[in-house]
Protein backbone atom coordinates (compact mmCIF):
# COMPACT_ATOMS: atom_id res chain seq x y z
CA UNK A 1 0.00 0.00 0.00
CA UNK A 2 1.52 3.10 -1.03
CA UNK A 3 2.22 5.61 2.28
CA UNK A 4 -0.42 8.26 3.23
CA UNK A 5 0.07 11.49 1.51
CA UNK A 6 0.99 14.07 4.91
CA UNK A 7 -0.49 17.61 4.73
CA UNK A 8 2.72 19.88 6.12
CA UNK A 9 1.86 23.33 7.17
CA UNK A 10 4.91 25.36 7.22
CA UNK A 11 4.78 28.62 9.50
CA UNK A 12 7.39 31.54 9.51
CA UNK A 13 7.32 35.38 10.10
CA UNK A 14 10.92 36.62 9.88
CA UNK A 15 13.62 36.87 6.97
CA UNK A 16 15.53 34.37 8.44
CA UNK A 17 13.13 31.80 9.13
CA UNK A 18 12.39 32.04 5.72
CA UNK A 19 15.94 31.81 4.52
CA UNK A 20 16.54 29.18 6.42
CA UNK A 21 12.93 27.29 5.56
CA UNK A 22 13.41 27.70 1.48
CA UNK A 23 15.70 24.92 1.02
CA UNK A 24 13.20 22.92 2.96
CA UNK A 25 10.05 24.30 0.90
CA UNK A 26 11.68 23.84 -1.88
CA UNK A 27 12.64 19.29 -1.01
CA UNK A 28 9.51 19.00 -0.08
CA UNK A 29 7.99 19.97 -3.10
CA UNK A 30 9.89 17.61 -5.33
CA UNK A 31 7.83 14.70 -3.61
CA UNK A 32 4.14 16.28 -4.42
CA UNK A 33 3.00 12.47 -4.24
CA UNK A 34 4.24 12.14 -0.66
CA UNK A 35 3.46 15.46 0.53
CA UNK A 36 1.08 18.47 0.36
CA UNK A 37 2.42 21.57 1.44
CA UNK A 38 1.13 24.34 2.36
CA UNK A 39 3.05 27.87 3.74
CA UNK A 40 1.73 29.80 6.19
CA UNK A 41 3.34 33.93 7.12
CA UNK A 42 2.78 35.56 10.23
CA UNK A 43 4.01 39.05 8.43
CA UNK A 44 6.12 39.28 11.40
CA UNK A 45 8.55 41.40 9.38
CA UNK A 46 7.05 41.71 6.34
CA UNK A 47 8.75 44.44 4.40
CA UNK A 48 11.81 42.48 5.05
CA UNK A 49 10.28 38.84 3.72
CA UNK A 50 8.21 39.29 0.77
CA UNK A 51 11.58 40.43 -1.53
CA UNK A 52 12.73 36.38 0.53
CA UNK A 53 9.22 34.95 -1.06
CA UNK A 54 10.13 36.49 -4.26
CA UNK A 55 13.55 35.38 -4.37
CA UNK A 56 12.85 31.23 -3.70
CA UNK A 57 9.51 31.60 -5.37
CA UNK A 58 7.55 30.29 -1.95
CA UNK A 59 3.93 30.00 -1.96
CA UNK A 60 2.01 31.76 0.24
CA UNK A 61 -1.60 30.10 1.39
CA UNK A 62 -2.06 31.62 4.45
CA UNK A 63 -1.26 35.58 5.67
CA UNK A 64 -1.70 35.92 9.13
CA UNK A 65 -0.51 39.48 9.00
CA UNK A 66 -0.17 40.21 12.16
CA UNK A 67 2.38 43.00 13.08
CA UNK A 68 1.34 46.41 14.48
CA UNK A 69 2.95 49.96 14.74
CA UNK A 70 5.25 50.05 17.78
CA UNK A 71 4.09 46.25 18.72
CA UNK A 72 4.79 44.82 22.04
CA UNK A 73 6.17 40.72 22.73
CA UNK A 74 2.39 40.05 23.93
CA UNK A 75 0.50 41.70 21.49
CA UNK A 76 2.22 39.28 18.79
CA UNK A 77 2.44 36.69 20.49
CA UNK A 78 -1.90 36.71 20.74
CA UNK A 79 -2.66 37.64 17.67
CA UNK A 80 -0.06 34.77 16.14
CA UNK A 81 -2.29 32.25 18.41
CA UNK A 82 -5.20 33.29 17.67
CA UNK A 83 -5.13 33.39 14.28
CA UNK A 84 -3.00 30.72 13.67
CA UNK A 85 -5.26 28.63 15.61
CA UNK A 86 -7.94 28.97 12.85
CA UNK A 87 -5.47 27.96 10.31
CA UNK A 88 -5.22 24.34 11.85
CA UNK A 89 -9.00 24.17 12.28
CA UNK A 90 -9.58 24.93 8.93
CA UNK A 91 -6.33 22.56 7.47
CA UNK A 92 -5.84 19.99 9.96
CA UNK A 93 -2.42 19.28 8.54
CA UNK A 94 0.05 15.96 9.39
CA UNK A 95 2.46 18.17 10.74
CA UNK A 96 3.43 21.73 11.48
CA UNK A 97 7.24 22.80 10.59
CA UNK A 98 8.74 26.09 12.73
CA UNK A 99 12.00 27.16 12.20
CA UNK A 100 14.79 29.01 14.73
CA UNK A 101 14.00 30.77 18.05
CA UNK A 102 11.14 33.53 16.98
CA UNK A 103 7.98 34.78 18.86
CA UNK A 104 6.32 33.10 15.65
CA UNK A 105 7.91 29.90 16.20
CA UNK A 106 7.25 29.18 19.60
CA UNK A 107 3.85 30.52 19.47
CA UNK A 108 2.91 27.99 16.03
CA UNK A 109 4.36 25.31 17.78
CA UNK A 110 2.30 26.20 21.10
CA UNK A 111 -1.13 26.49 18.38
CA UNK A 112 -0.33 23.31 17.03
CA UNK A 113 0.19 21.44 20.48
CA UNK A 114 -2.95 22.50 21.26
CA UNK A 115 -4.77 21.17 18.72
CA UNK A 116 -2.55 17.95 18.57
CA UNK A 117 -0.91 18.26 15.45
CA UNK A 118 2.88 17.34 15.71
CA UNK A 119 5.80 19.81 15.23
CA UNK A 120 9.14 19.50 13.85
CA UNK A 121 12.01 22.05 15.07
CA UNK A 122 14.44 23.05 12.15
CA UNK A 123 17.38 24.52 14.04
CA UNK A 124 16.65 22.69 16.90
CA UNK A 125 18.74 22.70 20.23
CA UNK A 126 20.60 26.03 19.88
CA UNK A 127 21.19 27.31 23.74
CA UNK A 128 23.35 30.00 25.56
CA UNK A 129 22.27 28.94 28.42
CA UNK A 130 21.66 32.24 29.58
CA UNK A 131 17.66 33.01 29.58
CA UNK A 132 17.83 36.71 28.77
CA UNK A 133 20.57 36.20 25.77
CA UNK A 134 19.40 36.58 23.61
CA UNK A 135 16.24 37.68 24.33
CA UNK A 136 13.61 36.79 24.12
CA UNK A 137 14.84 33.83 21.62
CA UNK A 138 16.63 31.63 24.11
CA UNK A 139 13.45 31.12 26.09
CA UNK A 140 11.43 30.61 22.81
CA UNK A 141 13.93 28.20 21.69
CA UNK A 142 13.68 26.10 25.18
CA UNK A 143 9.78 26.54 25.12
CA UNK A 144 9.26 25.34 21.70
CA UNK A 145 12.11 22.21 22.13
CA UNK A 146 9.57 20.58 25.20
CA UNK A 147 6.55 21.00 22.61
CA UNK A 148 7.72 19.31 19.28
CA UNK A 149 8.12 16.08 17.81
CA UNK A 150 10.56 15.91 15.44
CA UNK A 151 13.77 17.85 16.32
CA UNK A 152 16.02 18.73 13.47
CA UNK A 153 19.60 19.33 15.20
CA UNK A 154 21.74 21.59 12.91
CA UNK A 155 24.81 19.84 14.96
CA UNK A 156 25.99 17.35 17.35
CA UNK A 157 26.44 20.36 20.10
CA UNK A 158 22.91 21.16 19.36
CA UNK A 159 21.62 17.54 19.99
CA UNK A 160 23.43 16.81 22.82
CA UNK A 161 21.53 20.32 24.43
CA UNK A 162 18.74 18.54 23.58
CA UNK A 163 19.43 15.02 25.24
CA UNK A 164 20.18 16.93 28.24
CA UNK A 165 16.73 18.46 28.23
CA UNK A 166 15.03 14.84 28.42
CA UNK A 167 14.27 14.95 24.74
CA UNK A 168 14.42 11.03 23.15
CA UNK A 169 16.96 10.32 20.75
CA UNK A 170 14.73 8.72 18.56
CA UNK A 171 12.89 12.11 18.40
CA UNK A 172 16.33 13.96 17.02
CA UNK A 173 18.07 14.46 13.61
CA UNK A 174 21.67 15.86 12.88
CA UNK A 175 21.00 17.78 9.61
CA UNK A 176 23.21 19.99 9.36
CA UNK A 177 22.24 24.08 9.10
CA UNK A 178 19.74 24.70 6.10
CA UNK A 179 20.92 28.53 5.65
CA UNK A 180 23.94 26.84 4.26
CA UNK A 181 21.66 24.93 1.49
CA UNK A 182 20.39 28.80 1.37
CA UNK A 183 23.67 30.39 1.08
CA UNK A 184 25.08 27.98 -1.42
CA UNK A 185 21.92 28.35 -4.20
CA UNK A 186 21.86 31.97 -3.61
CA UNK A 187 26.02 32.92 -4.03
CA UNK A 188 26.09 30.15 -7.42
CA UNK A 189 23.17 32.47 -8.64
CA UNK A 190 24.79 36.20 -7.55
CA UNK A 191 28.35 35.41 -8.33
CA UNK A 192 26.96 34.39 -12.13
CA UNK A 193 24.98 37.84 -12.45
CA UNK A 194 26.22 40.08 -9.42
CA UNK A 195 23.70 42.11 -8.42
CA UNK A 196 24.04 46.36 -8.41
CA UNK A 197 24.29 47.79 -4.75
CA UNK A 198 23.62 51.58 -5.76
CA UNK A 199 25.01 52.99 -2.80
CA UNK A 200 28.74 50.98 -3.11
CA UNK A 201 29.06 52.25 -6.97
CA UNK A 202 32.54 52.92 -7.04
CA UNK A 203 33.98 51.72 -4.38
CA UNK A 204 36.87 49.49 -5.24
CA UNK A 205 36.76 46.24 -2.94
CA UNK A 206 40.37 45.10 -4.98
CA UNK A 207 42.65 48.62 -3.09
CA UNK A 208 40.81 48.28 0.15
CA UNK A 209 39.47 45.26 2.45
CA UNK A 210 35.69 45.37 2.92
CA UNK A 211 34.53 44.69 6.63
CA UNK A 212 30.52 44.13 6.46
CA UNK A 213 28.95 45.42 9.76
CA UNK A 214 25.52 44.11 11.16
CA UNK A 215 23.87 44.67 14.73
CA UNK A 216 20.69 44.47 15.66
CA UNK A 217 19.69 42.83 18.85
CA UNK A 218 17.99 43.02 22.07
CA UNK A 219 20.69 43.04 24.45
CA UNK A 220 22.90 45.51 22.65
CA UNK A 221 20.21 48.37 22.69
CA UNK A 222 22.09 51.38 24.41
CA UNK A 223 25.39 50.83 26.03
CA UNK A 224 26.27 47.64 23.31
CA UNK A 225 25.50 49.42 20.40
CA UNK A 226 26.89 52.62 21.57
CA UNK A 227 30.33 50.79 22.15
CA UNK A 228 30.12 49.07 18.96
CA UNK A 229 29.95 51.77 17.25
CA UNK A 230 32.59 53.78 18.86
CA UNK A 231 35.21 50.48 17.93
CA UNK A 232 33.78 51.04 14.20
CA UNK A 233 34.75 54.93 14.13
CA UNK A 234 37.59 54.39 15.28
CA UNK A 235 38.64 51.92 12.85
CA UNK A 236 37.71 53.92 10.60
CA UNK A 237 39.57 56.97 11.85
CA UNK A 238 42.73 55.37 12.28
CA UNK A 239 42.74 52.70 9.22
CA UNK A 240 43.16 53.85 5.40
CA UNK A 241 43.24 50.50 4.06
CA UNK A 242 39.51 49.38 4.81
CA UNK A 243 35.89 50.58 3.38
CA UNK A 244 32.73 49.59 6.37
CA UNK A 245 29.71 48.97 4.79
CA UNK A 246 27.13 48.44 7.70
CA UNK A 247 23.17 47.93 6.49
CA UNK A 248 21.39 49.26 8.98
CA UNK A 249 18.59 47.30 10.82
CA UNK A 250 15.38 49.84 10.38
CA UNK A 251 14.67 49.26 14.25
CA UNK A 252 14.12 53.19 15.91
CA UNK A 253 16.52 51.58 18.41
CA UNK A 254 19.19 51.07 16.42
CA UNK A 255 19.11 54.28 13.87
CA UNK A 256 19.35 56.28 16.84
CA UNK A 257 22.54 55.19 18.00
CA UNK A 258 23.97 54.22 14.96
CA UNK A 259 23.25 57.86 12.33
CA UNK A 260 24.33 59.96 14.68
CA UNK A 261 27.30 57.83 15.77
CA UNK A 262 28.45 56.86 12.05
CA UNK A 263 27.05 59.21 9.78
CA UNK A 264 28.92 61.41 7.26
CA UNK A 265 32.13 59.64 8.31
CA UNK A 266 34.94 58.44 5.37
CA UNK A 267 35.38 54.65 4.64
CA UNK A 268 31.95 54.43 6.20
CA UNK A 269 28.92 53.24 4.37
CA UNK A 270 25.62 53.46 6.25
CA UNK A 271 22.73 52.03 3.88
CA UNK A 272 19.75 50.55 4.27
CA UNK A 273 19.09 46.45 4.85
CA UNK A 274 20.10 44.49 1.54
CA UNK A 275 17.66 41.63 -0.07
CA UNK A 276 19.05 38.58 0.59
CA UNK A 277 20.91 38.41 -3.00
CA UNK A 278 22.86 41.46 -2.61
CA UNK A 279 23.65 41.01 1.18
CA UNK A 280 25.23 36.93 -0.27
CA UNK A 281 26.85 38.63 -2.69
CA UNK A 282 28.37 41.65 -0.43
CA UNK A 283 29.60 38.97 2.05
CA UNK A 284 31.19 37.00 -0.39
CA UNK A 285 33.30 40.61 -0.91
CA UNK A 286 34.39 40.72 2.33
CA UNK A 287 37.60 40.21 4.14
CA UNK A 288 35.56 39.41 7.76
CA UNK A 289 32.22 40.64 9.17
CA UNK A 290 31.81 41.95 12.40
CA UNK A 291 28.15 41.21 13.89
CA UNK A 292 26.00 39.98 16.24
CA UNK A 293 23.67 37.64 13.99
CA UNK A 294 23.38 33.88 14.27
CA UNK A 295 23.40 33.45 10.57
CA UNK A 296 26.44 35.25 9.73
CA UNK A 297 28.24 32.94 12.25
CA UNK A 298 27.31 30.20 9.83
CA UNK A 299 28.09 31.76 6.66
CA UNK A 300 30.76 33.43 7.16
CA UNK A 301 32.59 30.22 7.81
CA UNK A 302 30.94 28.88 4.42
CA UNK A 303 33.36 31.87 2.92
CA UNK A 304 36.28 30.40 4.60
CA UNK A 305 36.37 34.19 6.15
CA UNK A 306 36.31 35.35 9.95
CA UNK A 307 33.17 36.15 11.49
CA UNK A 308 33.83 38.28 14.64
CA UNK A 309 30.53 38.10 16.98
CA UNK A 310 29.80 41.12 18.86
CA UNK A 311 27.73 39.80 21.62
CA UNK A 312 29.46 37.86 24.82
CA UNK A 313 27.60 34.67 24.28
CA UNK A 314 26.79 32.49 21.43
CA UNK A 315 24.01 29.52 20.84
CA UNK A 316 26.43 28.53 18.10
CA UNK A 317 29.67 27.84 20.19
CA UNK A 318 30.42 25.14 17.60
CA UNK A 319 31.97 27.99 15.58
CA UNK A 320 34.23 29.33 18.30
CA UNK A 321 35.19 25.81 19.09
CA UNK A 322 36.12 25.40 15.36
CA UNK A 323 37.95 28.79 15.31
CA UNK A 324 35.82 30.31 12.80
CA UNK A 325 34.34 32.59 14.74
CA UNK A 326 35.62 34.87 17.38
CA UNK A 327 33.46 36.08 20.82
CA UNK A 328 34.65 40.13 20.88
CA UNK A 329 31.77 41.48 22.83
CA UNK A 330 30.89 45.08 22.87
CA UNK A 331 34.25 46.33 24.50
CA UNK A 332 35.33 48.89 21.71
CA UNK A 333 38.92 47.86 22.34
CA UNK A 334 38.35 44.61 21.66
CA UNK A 335 36.68 45.02 18.28
CA UNK A 336 39.26 47.59 17.34
CA UNK A 337 42.00 45.38 18.45
CA UNK A 338 40.65 42.18 17.00
CA UNK A 339 39.89 43.50 13.68
CA UNK A 340 43.23 45.28 13.63
CA UNK A 341 45.10 42.06 14.16
CA UNK A 342 43.46 40.96 11.49
CA UNK A 343 44.47 43.35 9.05
CA UNK A 344 47.63 43.27 9.65
CA UNK A 345 49.08 39.15 10.51
CA UNK A 346 48.39 37.23 7.17
CA UNK A 347 48.53 34.06 9.32
CA UNK A 348 45.93 34.52 11.95
CA UNK A 349 43.53 35.41 8.87
CA UNK A 350 44.30 32.20 6.75
CA UNK A 351 44.20 29.83 10.43
CA UNK A 352 40.26 30.91 9.62
CA UNK A 353 40.51 29.41 6.23
CA UNK A 354 42.16 26.24 7.02
CA UNK A 355 39.22 25.02 9.48
CA UNK A 356 36.01 23.09 8.62
CA UNK A 357 32.81 25.17 8.94
CA UNK A 358 31.14 22.98 11.58
CA UNK A 359 27.29 24.19 10.23
CA UNK A 360 26.61 21.45 7.10
CA UNK A 361 27.46 21.09 3.51
CA UNK A 362 24.55 22.31 2.00
CA UNK A 363 22.27 19.13 2.32
CA UNK A 364 20.38 19.83 5.76
CA UNK A 365 17.21 19.93 3.61
CA UNK A 366 17.47 16.84 1.92
CA UNK A 367 18.07 14.98 5.39
CA UNK A 368 15.34 16.79 6.86
CA UNK A 369 12.79 16.24 4.41
CA UNK A 370 13.56 12.26 4.66
CA UNK A 371 13.15 12.56 8.26
CA UNK A 372 9.93 13.16 7.22
CA UNK A 373 9.27 10.75 4.19
CA UNK A 374 9.94 8.44 7.40
CA UNK A 375 7.51 10.24 9.51
CA UNK A 376 4.05 8.61 10.36
CA UNK A 377 1.07 10.80 10.50
CA UNK A 378 -0.16 9.18 13.36
CA UNK A 379 3.23 9.96 15.77
CA UNK A 380 2.82 12.35 18.46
Amino acid sequence: MPAKRLQVLVVFGTRPEAIKLAPVIRELRRFPNRFRTRVCITSQHRHLLEPILRWFRIPVHHDLDVMRPSQELCGLSSLVLTRFHEVLAAQRPDVVLVQGDTTTAMVAALAAFYHRVPVGHVEAGLRTLDRYSPFPEEINRRLVSHLVTLHFAPTHWSRDNLLKEGILRRRIVVTGNTVIDAFFQTRGRVMRLPPEIPELRGLDFRARKLIVVTAHRRENFGQGLTDICRGIRRLACEREDIEIVFPVHPNPNVRAIVHPSLGGMDHVHLIEPLDYPRFVWLLSQAYLALSDSGGIQEEMPALKKPALVMRDNTERPEGVKAGVCKLVGTSSEKIFRTVTHLLDDPRAYAQFARRPNPFGDGKAAQRVVAALRAFPPSAS
